[in-house]
């Protein structure tokens, strides 16, 4: 089973340089904007903070040790720690420590709340694949509005040629007296429109780079230029591989955003445990080895006569157990452990509707594709007709059968036509792109 495409593109864009290409394709955006775009740098962060709770959750089960170590002078009336007695001098004294211990039996409070602290971790790295999802697709988007709008603006260039021609072919029938100069300047207005149409059209691209650019983290000033690669090139899947079904049972499988929720529930249940385990009582084993030395002297030179000896004399050991057993502790156990099953059916309430929503997106997304396609085909037969329309306009104004409006009208019904086949082609393509996405393909085109 294949994976989903963020898994590969994300570990893959964190071993790439920070390389801009010459010329972008889908690949190079998406990978550059999962590695550069702030959101998922936020997301970053958010999953290492995650790991570093999930050790110091495992590191609360380990055993303790501490050492100290303490030196000064007393005065006045004081215990010498040597001797247990009264001492009205002055002396130096020394003192040394080790201690520690370790929880033989909490109930499992320390092992289920280690565990839910690492489900929280891994549930926080598939929050991080989710927003790299979602930039993802909002690359997508952007890279084909950007083909898009440059299949546009070459709609809007044939446009002027072909209206450049009638006004040359016009123009020379004006001058012999074939058609009236209201003809020529008719045309010399579609021409106008023509060329407004095409600035437009240029803006349109701009707008829609400057809008990929910011979703990559680029700097505006500095030229952006994608592979312009033709709509009729991409590739697609038959909707018999697209069933919504299908890619609903694949998509609730390898989600990340499912596979967090899922996580989080099972992070809910461990906590939950861990909380039942203020109802039972504990068990610790503890130890501690003390030492310590005084002198009187007061000569520096003879102050730590007899240190070996004294330290090890007054060395001391203790190791024991100790049972902390819950009588009443204002119902604080009850009442964590309430709030801990609360919280796990909220979080099984959070993954049902994500399951439900994802079911929802992906037939609404199939839905889409389906009116798309038809979009498409209605598209496709408008075009062929207002060509055809066009075509004998156009013999019947060579005949000066037809006026200059008439054939300006089809004209434009035909670019018209011409440009929501481009539009229809491209919402088809994303609508198909999206159902891949969700069945775990990779955004390629």
């Amino acid at each position: 089973m294949k994976y989903l495409f963020s898994i590969l593109l994300f570990c893959g864009a964190l071993s790439l340089q920070a390389q801009e290409p010459a010329q972008w394709d889908l690949s190079s955006c998406v990978q550059y904007a999962i590695q550069h775009n702030i959101s998922v740098q936020q997301a970053d962060v958010a999953a290492r903070l995650a790991k570093i709770q999930a050790q110091l959750a495992n590191s609360n089960q380990l055993p303790t040790m501490n050492g100290s170590s303490g030196m000064g002078m007393r005065f006045g009336r004081s215990i010498d720690p040597t001797t247990n007695g009264f001492s009205s001098t002055q002396f130096l004294y020394n003192n040394f420590g080790i201690n520690g211990g370790v929880q033989v039996f909490n109930a499992g409070r320390l092992n289920n709340a280690s565990a839910a602290a690492k489900f929280s971790w891994n549930a926080s790295e598939a929050d991080k694949l989710t927003i790299a999802n979602d930039i993802s697709l909002n690359v997508a988007t952007y890279y084909l509005q950007i083909l898009s709008a440059l299949e546009q603006v070459e709609i809007a260039k044939i446009q002027i040629q072909q209206t450049k021609e009638q006004v040359v072919a016009t123009s020379k029938r004006v001058e012999v007296g074939l058609l009236p100069e209201l003809n020529l300047l008719e045309l010399e207005t579609q021409l106008a429109n023509d060329s407004s149409n095409y600035i437009s059209a240029i803006s349109s691209v701009q707008q829609s780079k400057l809008n990929m650019i910011a979703l990559l983290n680029l700097d505006a000033s500095k030229p952006f230029e994608v592979i312009a690669q033709p709509v009729d090139q991409i590739k697609l899947q038959n909707f018999a591989d697209l069933q919504p079904d299908y890619v609903f049972n694949i998509a609730a499988q390898n989600m990340p955003n499912v596979r967090a929720a899922n996580l989080r529930v099972k992070a809910a249940e461990k906590n939950t445990l861990a909380a039942k385990a203020g109802f039972y009582p504990s068990l610790s084993f503890g130890y501690n080895l003390t030492s310590n030395f005084s002198n009187q002297s007061k000569n520096w030179g003879t102050v730590w006569n007899g240190w070996n000896t004294q330290v090890g004399n007054n060395f001391g050991q203790n190791v024991g157990f100790q049972m902390n057993i819950p009588i009443f502790n204002g119902h604080q156990s009850k009442l964590n452990y309430q709030q801990s099953k609360l919280n796990l059916n909220n979080v099984v309430l959070q993954a049902d509707n994500t399951q439900l929503k994802l079911k929802q997106d992906i037939y609404s997304a199939y839905t889409n594709a389906i009116v798309s396609f038809n979009k498409l085909n209605a598209a496709q037969k408008a075009l062929n007709s207002s060509e055809k329309t066009y075509q004998f306009a156009n013999k019947r104004y060579d005949l000066g059968l037809l006026g200059t409006i008439e054939l300006l009208n089809n004209q434009n019904n035909y670019l018209k036509a011409k440009v929501n086949f481009k539009t229809a082609q491209y919402e088809y393509v994303f609508r198909i792109k999206l159902l891949e996405f969700y069945k775990g393909e990779a955004l390629t085109l």
